[in-house]
């Protein structure tokens, strides 16, 4: 059934209304489960691992584990990578079936498929731009209140409606300090996620890597309008009724929300860094020398894959690498200087 038609009947069956946060998980879920590409300069967008090798290779010199839990790993391509560099016994957990069949087709039997998060894990937990995709609520903060926006239909389109915000929403909602009027994103999904990553890891690590702030710079007096974002093509908008269930859906992630949640299940927060930092301290120019002297014809590309992975402009500051863990572990090279855990 086509997304349009699905998010229709779900506003039909719900009242005439359904919280955004809603509309985003059955848009997203139509999204992942067509056979349309989704990664690369032929999808919608580009991930840190399809820009070629220089991502995975200096990620997994900061991997001092024998199992891998990858989440939603895309086109298979970071698995690849990492399974090329590492000794190890890897694991995918992806919920679209279509992209798990092509990463099967990609990764043969070198990985094993799991169905749901294990019960006990040991080893290192992997999410690369997970967290971004996560069904978010909209809250704007009015005079009248705090209002949770949501979907209706208005003549067979979908269009906005603010009701009164309730519940755990509220509850959140009430803690942050933000101007009037103010419009932003909370995520409770991602809390979830996190609380449930941290209890079924039993020693380890678990790494997410992606893009957003600490708390106090998320809902910052000038991030007026919020974070969410829709990528169709390779082109980047704010309207997530103009194709849904044919484009990505996002928002920045709250890295204070997901270090709340991983303390709630009595997890760690050991490191919090931005991604330039952190592939610096993983020896990313060891890397790139190494690849200058394999093979000199191969630098230059490999050095533009570097320059968009570490450049301020680019991916360096934005995306953050959090990292969380239970019980003993070896030193973490990615976080031995430019550690920003107090940010959190």
């Amino acid at each position: 059934m086509p997304a349009r038609q699905r998010i229709t009947q779900e506003i039909a069956v719900r009242g005439g209304w359904i919280s955004f946060a809603r509309y985003m998980e059955l848009a997203l879920h139509a999204y992942y489960s067509g056979a349309a590409q989704k990664f690369g300069p032929g999808g919608d967008f580009v991930t840190a691992p399809e820009l070629g090798t220089l991502f995975g290779r200096t990620l997994a010199r900061g991997l001092p584990f024998e199992r891998i839990l990858e989440l939603g790993a895309g086109s298979g391509k970071l698995a690849e990578t990492l399974l090329e560099e590492l000794d190890c016994e890897y694991f995918i957990l992806e919920t679209s079936a279509a992209l798990r069949e092509r990463q099967r087709e990609r990764l043969g039997d070198r990985v094993t498929f799991l169905d749901r998060l294990p019960e006990r894990f040991r080893g290192a937990i992997l999410a690369n731009e997970v967290a971004d995709a996560l069904p978010v609520h909209l809250v704007a903060w009015t005079t009248q209140g705090i209002r949770e926006r949501g979907v209706r239909l208005d003549s067979g389109a979908f269009a906005w409606e603010d009701r009164p915000a309730s519940g755990a929403l509220l509850e959140e909602a009430s803690k942050i300090e933000v101007p009037v009027p103010y419009l932003s994103e909370i995520g409770l999904a991602a809390r979830a996620w996190m609380r449930s990553l941290a209890q079924s890891l039993e020693e380890g690590l678990i790494l997410v890597i992606d893009y957003g702030f600490p708390r106090r710079e998320f809902y910052h007096p000038q991030r007026s309008t919020g974070t969410l974002m829709c990528h169709y093509r390779h082109r980047a908008h704010a309207d997530p009724f103009a194709h849904p269930g044919e484009e990505d859906i996002t928002a920045h992630v709250d890295f204070s929300a997901l270090a709340e949640a991983a303390h709630e299940a009595a997890a760690r927060v050991l490191s919090y860094a931005t991604q330039a930092q952190f592939l610096v301290n993983c020896g990313i120019t060891e890397v790139l020398e190494r690849a200058n002297a394999e093979n000199a014809l191969r630098y230059a590309p490999i050095a533009a894959q570097a320059q968009k992975l570490l450049s301020p402009a680019e991916m360096g500051e934005l995306f953050k690498v959090l990292a969380v863990g239970r019980g003993e572990m070896p030193p973490l090279a990615g976080f031995s200087h430019g550690e920003r855990s107090h940010s959190l």
